[in-house]
């Protein structure tokens, strides 16, 4: 099966003025292209950072980040945006909606930067809230919306563009564990039947009982690599 990311020998280290950090020390790692990944370990591990350079928000300070067969330190600025913006999804522990926007305008945001006509857009945004179950709040706005519904919505819009992955940093956090259930059987669902490649940070082994496999990482390394069979 094709890999959809390589990570080669990555580091990362934040320096200021006094000392540096070193929170990735080596990471070396392949994801195939369908798979889904959790990614956990302690606070401090290198959970995030490592999710923030797959995604190509930050950029490593030495090894290769490849996304779709493309080195991520070789490209420019507006490279890296085309690339964020066609080909990864990301959903966070906060929901990160636009609070003047509704549900449906929100969805359709992504779809306006790629450039894609009005009516296609729209329709393509109330097919997507139909997916992940609240086609009827679609002109509501953030603050008339559950945790759930917020979380619902900000699924919808990281796949607006169709992405081959996505990047799911707490999903979860701020939701009870009822609804945070439901939002996981959403991802999950995205995963088997559309494909997409799921990488989840969690803490929750609850949560990553959906995935394929499960990379524990401590101190910036990779601890232990569990394959196991994922949660129906």
């Amino acid at each position: 099966m094709m890999n959809v990311i390589e990570l080669l020998d990555v580091h990362k280290v934040y320096k200021t003025e006094f000392y540096e950090v070193h929170a990735l020390n080596g990471i070396t790692m392949e994801i195939a292209r369908g798979e889904f990944l959790a990614i956990m370990g302690p606070s401090g591990s290198g959970k995030s950072t490592l999710l923030h350079l797959i995604g190509c928000l930050d950029k490593p300070t030495k090894g290769e980040v490849i996304i779709n067969g493309t080195e991520t330190s070789k490209l420019g600025d507006g490279e890296l945006t085309r690339l964020r913006r066609d080909s990864i999804g990301f959903i966070f522990q906060q929901y990160n909606l636009i609070s003047t926007l509704s549900a449906l305008e929100n969805v359709e945001l992504p779809m306006i930067f790629k450039g894609i006509p009005k009516e296609e857009r729209r329709r393509r945004a109330m097919h997507l809230l139909k997916q992940v179950g609240i086609e009827e709040i679609a002109d509501r706005k953030p603050k008339e919306m559950s945790g759930g519904q917020q979380q619902r919505v900000a699924i919808a819009r990281a796949l607006a563009n169709s992405p081959s992955i996505l990047l799911c940093d707490e999903p979860t956090g701020n939701l009870d564990s009822k609804t945070g259930r439901q939002v996981m059987d959403i991802i999950k669902k995205m995963n088997e039947e559309e494909g997409v490649t799921v990488v989840l940070v969690t803490h929750d082994f609850s949560l990553a009982e959906y995935a394929d496999r499960i990379v524990r990482l401590r101190d910036g390394r990779i601890e232990e690599i569990q394959e196991q069979k994922r949660l129906k």
